[in-house]
C-alpha cells in the first residue's frame, strides 16, 4: 500500500538526510516546519548546521525544474513535495496558533486528499504523536537509527567449559575457538569481547580472558596486581576496563556504566600512566560537553581555562585523588594543576575540536551520551596518528534535550564499532563510590 510520511520540524534538524529514508513513498514537508528551521539556520551548533543542510537540499531539488508543491523524485523511487494546508483547521486545533497545530491541519489534509494511501505523521514529539492519534491520525517516532538500550552490546560475556579447559587456559594462557566448541560451547564473539570461562561442574573455578578477533583465541588479561596510579579494579568489569585502556593496540574504548561505577576514574588512570609513567602519548586531552544539571548560573567570566573549571571539576577531583595529596600539601598549593603545567595534561572543550588533529595522544571525552550522532563523528575523525580516545558516560543521564538514551552518540558508536578490531567496550555494572552511592543509583 502506498504511504503519505508528514514529517516534522524535529525529523529534519535530527537527521537531514531523513527525506531519503522512507524508500519508494511519499516525503510530505509542511511549509511550516521550513519557517521553523528557518529561524535555526543561523545558530552555530548541530542544530544549526542541520537546518542549513535541508535547506540545501531543498534548494538543490529546487534547480532542478520542478515545483516542490507538485513534487520532485527522489532517488529510491518515492517523491518528495511541500504541502500547505489550503483548508480551515479543524475546531479542537483552531483556536491555537501553535505550529504542531498547523503541521496537524497538513497531515489531515493530505489524509483526506489521498484515501488509498497511508498517511503517517512522522515526529520525535511524545506530545504532538499523542495529539496526532487523538485526531484519528496514525503517528510514528522516527527511529532511523534507534538503539534499544536494554539491548545495548555490553562488551562480555560468559562462557560454560570443562574444568579441564579452565585448567589449560591458565597453564598456556590462551584457548582456541575450536577447543571451546569441543567444550560444547557456542561460539559467535565480538572481537575484544571479554569472557568469563566458567568450569560447568565447579562454578567457583573460572577464568577471565579476551576474545582475539584475528586469531579466533581467547587470550587471558593481564593481573593488575600493581594497580594503576594506586587503583585496582574491584570487580571483573573493571578489569576488563583496565585491561582495554592499557592495550596500545586498541584506539577506541567506550565505557558505559551508572554513576559511581568507575569510568572516568579509570580512564584518568590509564591516561596518566600512558601517558606519565610509560610515555606512550604525548599528553593527556580531557574534553567534556557542557550541559548544565538545572539553571544554568549564566555567563562566567575569565579565560577559557577558568570558565570551564566549574564544569572541569568532576575531572579535577579524580586526578587529586589519584594524585593522593595530603592535607597539608593541598594546603601548600599543590594541586592538579602541576600536571597541566608540566604538559601532562589539557583540557579542551568540544566546541573548538572541529579542524583539528590530534596525533599522539591519550583521549577522554567524559559525558560523551550528550552527544549527538554526528557530534561524536566529528570528535573521532579528528584523531590522529598514535591517539587513544575513550568515550565514558551514562545513556540514563542526558541533558541535551535533543538526544535520547536510544539515539545519542555515545550509544551509536557502542553499536556501530562492536567487533572491530581497533574497538573494545565494557559495561560497567557495579557502583563503587560509596553503598549510599550504589544504593541511591539503583532505587531513586
Amino acid at each position: 500500500m502506498r504511504k503519505n510520511f508528514v514529517l516534522d520540524t524535529n525529523v529534519l534538524l535530527h537527521d537531514p538526510r531523513a527525506i531519503f529514508h522512507f524508500a519508494d513513498n511519499t516525503v510530505v514537508i509542511p511549509i511550516y516546519v521550513l519557517e521553523e528551521i528557518d529561524h535555526f539556520k543561523k545558530e552555530l551548533s548541530e542544530l544549526g548546521r542541520n537546518a542549513r543542510e535541508v535547506a540545501r537540499r531543498l534548494d538543490e531539488f529546487r534547480n532542478k525544474g520542478a515545483h516542490l508543491s507538485d513534487g520532485v523524485a527522489l532517488e529510491g523511487g518515492g517523491q518528495l513535495r511541500v504541502a500547505l494546508a489550503t483548508r480551515e483547521l479543524p475546531p479542537a486545533i483552531r483556536t491555537s496558533q501553535i505550529v504542531d497545530n498547523f503541521i496537524l491541519g497538513v497531515a489531515l489534509e493530505v489524509r483526506d486528499k489521498d484515501p488509498d494511501a497511508s498517511t503517517i505523521l512522522v515526529t520525535k514529539d511524545v506530545n504532538l504523536r499523542i495529539r496526532a492519534d487523538a485526531m484519528g491520525l496514525t503517528a510514528e517516532e522516527y527511529d532511523a537509527e534507534k538503539i534499544d538500550i536494554e539491548e545495548l552490546y555490553s562488551g562480555n560475556g560468559e562462557v560454560e567449559v570443562t574444568g579441564a579447559a579452565v585448567d589449560e587456559f591458565y597453564q598456556s594462557g590462551t584457548i582456541t575457538v575450536e577447543q571451546l566448541k569441543a567444550g560444547g560451547a557456542a561460539n559467535g564473539f565480538y572481537a575484544n569481547q571479554y569472557l568469563l570461562l566458567r568450569d560447568r561442574e565447579n562454578p567457583s573455578h573460572t577464568a577471565l580472558g579476551r576474545y582475539d578477533g584475528p586469531n579466533k583465541r581467547i587470550s587471558q588479561i593481564k593481573k593488575l596486581r600493581e594497580g594503576v596510579w594506586g587503583i585496582r579494579p574491584r570487580n571483573k568489569e573493571q578489569h576488563y576496563a583496565l585491561d582495554l585502556l592499557l592495550n596500545d593496540d586498541i584506539k577506541l574504548v567506550t565505557l558505559v556504566g551508572k554513576a559511581g561505577t568507575g569510568k572516568t576514574l579509570l580512564a584518568i588512570a590509564a591516561g596518566l600512566q600512558k601517558c606519565v609513567e610509560e610515555a606512550v602519548f604525548q599528553k593527556l586531552l580531557v574534553s567534556r560537553p557542557i550541559f548544565p544539571l538545572g539553571k544554568d548560573i549564566g555567563f562566567l567570566p575569565g579565560d577559557i581555562e577558568e570558565k570551564l573549571n566549574p564544569w572541569m571539576q568532576p575531572i579535577y577531583d579524580n586526578i587529586e585523588l589519584l594524585l593522593g595529596f595530603s592535607k597539608a600539601e593541598k594546603k601548600e598549593g599543590r594541586s592538579h594543576q602541576e600536571l597541566i603545567d608540566l604538559g601532562y595534561i589539557e583540557i579542551e572543550p568540544l566546541t573548538y575540536i572541529r579542524g583539528r588533529s590530534i596525533p599522539n595522544q591519550f583521549m577522554i571525552v567524559d559525558e560523551a551520551q550528550n552527544l549527538t550522532p554526528h557530534e561524536v563523528k566529528t570528535i573521532i575523525t579528528r584523531v590522529g596518528e598514535n591517539t587513544k580516545i575513550v568515550l565514558t558516560g551514562d545513556p540514563y543521564q542526558i541533558d541535551n534535550p535533543y538526544v535520547d538514551s536510544a539515539n545519542n552518540g555515545l550509544t551509536t558508536v557502542v553499536e556501530k564499532f562492536k567487533g572491530e578490531a581497533i574497538a573494545g567496550h565494557v559495561s560497567l555494572v557495579k557502583g563503587e563510590r560509596s553503598p549510599l552511592a550504589e544504593l541511591a543509583a539503583n532505587i531513586l
